[in-house]
């Protein structure tokens, strides 16, 4: 195959920075090394910036169909792009739920030809599933062991574990939102820790050690862990983990509103730090989002019947970048947790820079940060967090070799593909 174009500098490959050039064909790269010959156009990204592969985000709500009041495909994916992410992973919990063919192709109809980046889309785990159908048509499955946004919820073991069963025989990974609905309770909140009583840390707990009596060395994904007992339970299990950064920045003391209101729950100051500490050793396989959008309105409630959700598919990995420029953690363990591992477990053709992975590829100069500003991010709900915090934005990002992002402005076009056709 002729190569079309050829992308020349620093590159992170395999966990070195070293100088390299990737050839790229067909949105593939098809070679990588000190010399490529050929191509139709040379791409020399200058000494001061390096390339990375795109990130993967393993864990979004979009809310398309059903809420796109709150965001829709278009501009979740957007929001995405411009964080270096070049595929997303979409949960099952929209409106109508997809829990069979029928609601998956569905969805799939109404997404097709809107999204800025790559994307694949979840099936729910539900009581009498036909995971054999479902499976060749979604990256993975999830499972909602805690009530949470949507009305899937599977808790009880005679209809989860024959269900559970059948997920995991189609040999795709199943990830789960690990709190145990028995320990949820329904008090009225006023705060975030008001919230924390109702959903306690023995919930994450309880719920982990269920799925290890049952399905221990399997391929279970623990979503956004929140404490570094309930990690310790999932490796211990052979469990993928995957954390978010709201539960390893926030704390519920000085971060009590509604705003803050997100399911798992914020945890004390001592369970954030330990976690955090547990994701700065590396002990943690993924980052993702749960970015949860919810309008602005819906979030100044009063905390009791405010949603819960945190958006964050845009100001993530920036913000773990600049944790990367400060020297809090090493280059190569930010994409093996943001690119790497996501693309393995999730047996997705991306993820790393090498010869006949999708041509995912941004470009960064680590010297550049800046202050999040809240009405520049591109997400519908209009709100976030993480405004003032610093962040490092890539320059270019590129899905498939195609420029999306030049100089941090979109100039692409919704070229994005469902990585299950």
């Amino acid at each position: 195959m002729d190569i079309e174009k050829v992308i020349e500098g620093r590159a992170l490959i395999d966990g070195e920075i070293k100088y390299t050039e990737v050839g790229i064909a067909d949105g593939r790269i098809v070679a990588v090394g000190s010399m490529v010959r050929g191509g139709d156009e040379r791409i020399d990204i200058g000494s001061s910036r390096i390339m990375l592969p795109g990130f993967i985000d393993p864990h979004v709500h979009f809310r398309d169909p059903g809420m796109t009041n709150k965001e829709t495909f278009d501009t979740g994916t957007l929001a995405a792009v411009h964080a270096g992410v070049t595929c997303i992973l979409d949960m099952p919990n929209t409106k109508p739920p997809v829990t069979d063919v029928d609601t998956l192709m569905s969805k799939k109809a109404a997404v097709r030809g809107r999204a800025n980046t790559d994307y694949g889309l979840f099936a729910a785990v539900t009581a009498n599933i036909n995971a054999g159908m479902i499976a060749p048509l979604v990256p993975a499955f999830k499972l909602f062991m805690g009530s949470t946004t949507g009305n899937i919820l599977l808790n009880e073991d005679e209809e989860m574990i024959p269900a559970v069963r059948d997920v995991l025989a189609t040999g795709k990974r199943m990830s789960v939102h690990a709190e145990d609905d028995h320990l949820i309770t329904r008090a009225v909140e006023g705060c975030t820790r008001d919230h924390l009583r109702n959903r306690p840390a023995k919930a994450e707990w309880n719920a982990i050690g269920r799925l290890a009596k049952n399905f221990k060395g399997s391929a279970v994904n623990i979503c956004h862990l929140t404490t570094s007992e309930g990690l310790d339970m999932a490796r211990e299990a052979g469990f993928s983990t995957e954390v978010t950064l709201h539960h390893m920045l926030f704390e519920v003391d000085r971060h009590s509103g509604a705003e803050y209101k997100v399911n798992p729950p914020l945890r004390d100051i001592d369970s954030r730090d330990r976690l955090y500490g547990r994701f700065v050793k590396g002990d943690i396989d993924m980052i993702g989002t749960d970015h949860a959008p919810h309008t602005a309105e819906e979030k100044a409630r009063d905390f009791d019947s405010a949603p819960g959700g945190i958006p964050g598919v845009e100001t993530t990995m920036p913000i773990v970048m600049d944790m990367v420029r400060r020297g809090a953690i090493p280059m190569d363990m930010a994409v093996r947790m943001a690119a790497v591992n996501p693309g393995r477990l999730f047996s997705l053709n991306k993820g790393r820079i090498a010869v006949g992975y999708d041509a995912d590829l941004q470009l960064y100069d680590m010297r550049r940060s800046s202050v999040i500003d809240v009405r520049k991010l591109h997400s519908k709900c209009g709100h976030s967090p993480y405004g003032g915090y610093e962040a490092v934005f890539p320059e270019t990002v590129m899905v498939r070799g195609e420029v999306q992002v030049e100089d941090g402005e979109f100039c692409g076009e919704p070229l994005g593909r469902d990585v299950c056709g």
